[in-house]
């Protein structure tokens, strides 16, 4: 075990119930949780408001690399600071989640991103949320978890949760747009979308928040206790 607790890593596709797990899970254990999408959101969101080109790779790598970012926890897991600004909202809009999964295939923004993550967990005592860190930012996790759903429950739970938020969507185009991401992030050239190596593959489609977290946290206390 690390000097300040476990390295655990929670992957899967979107909607899979990652960022509700890994909230709670950070929460009871006390850890830090290490929300990565919302950084890939913060740099969408940053290119934007700058009227960056997302074609244009080099200079969204190089704003992933000098981008004044930062995460801190809050009682709703993180609160993301922005250029000294509070972005926590801002980054959630069904345009900025389109945006981001277009800057989180650039070799460039992931590789500046995971020298970010792998500093932020390199002494344990962190739950690290995304699609990428079992299998390539932390592939040395004390424990893996990978979840997973069908599409069609992925694309109602996001449908409730854009509709809670306020924001006007459509089921059917949410689901395409799942089923495109899915295929983008297991076909982008860095760092796909995989089980990692020893994860343990939890199916969430017919289990609530509260099973899954017992689900892991047992797994927990199995590993704290070997």
């Amino acid at each position: 075990m690390r000097p300040k607790g476990l390295l655990i890593t929670i992957d899967g596709p979107a909607g899979a119930g990652k960022s509700t797990i890994a909230k709670k899970l950070a929460a009871r254990l006390g850890y830090l949780y290490l929300d990565t999408g919302a950084m890939y959101r913060s740099v969408a969101l940053a290119a934007k408001e700058k009227g960056l080109s997302f074609e244009d790779e080099e200079r969204l790598a190089l704003l992933a690399q000098k981008l004044d970012l930062r995460l801190k926890p809050s009682e709703n897991g993180v609160k993301v600071i922005l250029e000294g600004k509070d972005v926590s909202q801002a980054i959630r809009t069904p345009e900025i989640d389109r945006l981001s999964s277009l800057v989180a295939r650039i070799p460039g923004v992931r590789k500046a991103l995971a020298a970010r993550q792998k500093e932020l967990g390199k002494d344990g005592g962190i739950v690290a949320e995304g699609r990428d860190m079992g299998s390539f930012v932390f592939p040395d996790a004390d424990l893996k978890f990978f979840l997973t759903a069908s599409p069609e429950e992925r694309a109602r739970r996001r449908l409730l949760q854009l509709e809670k938020a306020g924001h006007k969507a459509d089921y059917e185009t949410i689901l395409k747009e799942i089923i495109a991401r899915d295929e983008r992030d297991r076909k982008r050239e860095i760092a796909p979308l995989v089980v990692p190596e020893g994860a343990i593959v939890i199916d969430t489609s017919e289990k609530g928040p509260e099973e899954v977290l017992e689900i892991i946290l047992a797994r927990v206390k199995e590993k704290l206790h070997a």
